[in-house]
Parts: structure tokens; sequence; C-alpha cells
């Protein structure tokens, strides 16, 4: 089941729990299970850094927001960046 949204995958970054240490997060890519998990070492493998993904929401290690937001867009989405 593809999770309802807008059909904007929003890139940003957050530090909240995580003592200090920031991760790039995408939200709102428009795929579900097995999809979504491939689609997360493709993006972890173009920056060189490790990642996960938890309900639906891709975390990468590290601030990577505009390398993501291009491959992301390559790939056919319409990306934004959110936050600051």
């Amino acid at each position: 089941v593809v999770p309802a949204g807008d059909g904007i995958v929003r890139v940003g970054r957050e530090t909240k729990g995580r003592k200090g240490k920031g991760v790039t997060i995408i939200k709102g890519v428009p795929l579900a299970g097995d999809e979504l998990d491939a689609l997360a070492p493709r993006l972890k493998k173009r920056c060189g850094c490790g990642g996960t993904v938890e309900a639906g929401v891709i975390e990468i290690q590290g601030d990577h927001r505009d390398l993501r937001i291009d491959e992301l867009g390559k790939r056919g989405y319409t990306v934004r960046r959110s936050g600051g």
C-alpha cells in the first residue's frame, strides 16, 4: 500500500534524539514496502554513508540534502527542500 500524500518528496535535516548528529530525512516517496527498501540503499551508496528506513521515512546519516534532491529529481520525483 502506497502511503497517502500530495505527491511531493520532501528532503530535510534532523538532529532530534541523535545527540546532535544530523541525518537527512526523506519523506513522501510514493513507494511502499520492498520498493522503498530497494531505493534506500541506492541513495545511501551514492553518498557513501549509512542509513535506514523507518515507518516509510528514509534516514541517511549526515547532511546530504543537495545530493539527495538532485538524485531524486533525476529519478522523476517532484522534490522540495523542507526545514531550514
